[in-house]
């Protein structure tokens, strides 16, 4: 197939400082988007600030050529969401692609872990993405089209010691995004996860022998599809690592039916719970009623 190209698109990526959000940024510059490199420039545990990372960004792209501006704005406050979106539009007219990446770490076991510890981390990944996401909704809707990418994590999808906080946050931006992609796909709006394993100041002490292996350049290119005009998939998780790819679907089993004329007991449950945990036929559904058609046919 002919290249991918970005041209006459605007993109914003937030987090992209460094790490993941500073690969996607300047290869969705070579291939010829204008980009929002959003970073509020702070520590991994999201405290301080700083213009230093998305400054580097932005040099880095205007040597190669492309056009990038870029932004400090925190996601964690809906005023800094629209301010981020803002500063697209009056830079470059319009917001065609939005990359949620931002996010910080408090990693703490659960009887350790703070509210305040708590809510930092669910301000900046999962509700910072909603902030961000909002002010651009709008504005892709009016033009018919967009593309939003979140950033979920193994973490959110199975879980991981020491991070109850950010496993809450990852989990919760697939059911953003879930409801964002129904919403907005009679509007042209596509938006997908990507669960990334990577190499970045975030995780390299979490990844032990393993890190050398999981440049964060791998999951560009995965990254980058689902944001281009040429992806038509949306209400999808995908992962990535080391060039490796795949998908993640959340299934529903065939499960195991008693009937509507009596009533299951505890120990039906227990005599069952092989039919019921069985993955054989299971089927992904695309949206919460979806999920009640095994049970619909059974009422049929």
């Amino acid at each position: 197939m002919s290249s991918i190209s970005f041209d006459e698109q605007v993109a914003i990526v937030t987090g992209a400082g460094g790490g993941l959000g500073k690969t996607y940024a300047l290869e969705l510059a070579r291939r010829g988007a204008k980009v929002v490199v959003n970073d509020l420039g702070g520590g991994m545990d999201g405290t301080g600030s700083g213009s230093a990372p998305a400054d580097a960004t932005v040099s880095e792209i205007a040597s190669l050529g492309g056009e990038a501006i870029a932004n400090t704005d925190s996601v964690a406050s809906r005023e800094g969401g629209a301010a981020i979106v803002k500063s697209a539009l009056d830079a470059f007219g319009r917001v065609d692609i939005l990359i949620n990446n931002a996010g910080i770490l408090r990693d703490k076991s659960f009887l350790n872990v703070t509210p305040e510890d708590f809510d930092a981390v669910l301000d900046v990944h999962l509700r910072g993405a909603f902030h961000v996401t909002q002010a651009a909704f709008g504005h892709m809707k009016g033009q018919g089209y967009g593309r939003i990418l979140f950033t979920t994590s193994g973490s959110g999808l199975f879980g991981n010691f020491g991070q109850v906080n950010y496993s809450a946050a990852k989990m919760g931006l697939v059911g953003l995004c879930n409801t964002v992609a129904i919403e907005g796909a009679k509007s042209g709006i596509l938006a997908n996860c990507i669960a990334p394993i990577a190499r970045t100041r975030m995780t390299e002490e979490l990844l032990g022998p393993m890190a050398s292996k999981l440049d964060a350049a791998h999951i560009t290119p995965l990254a980058l599809f689902l944001v281009s005009r040429e992806c038509t998939l949306t209400h999808e998780i995908f992962t990535a690592a080391a060039g490796w790819y795949a998908r993640v679907p959340v299934v529903v089993t065939p499960g195991w039916y008693v009937g509507t004329d009596q009533m299951a007991t505890v120990e039906d449950i227990h005599d069952n719970l092989g039919e019921i945990r069985s993955e054989d036929g299971y089927f992904v559904p695309v949206n919460a009623d979806g999920a009640l058609a095994v049970v619909a046919k059974y009422l049929q």
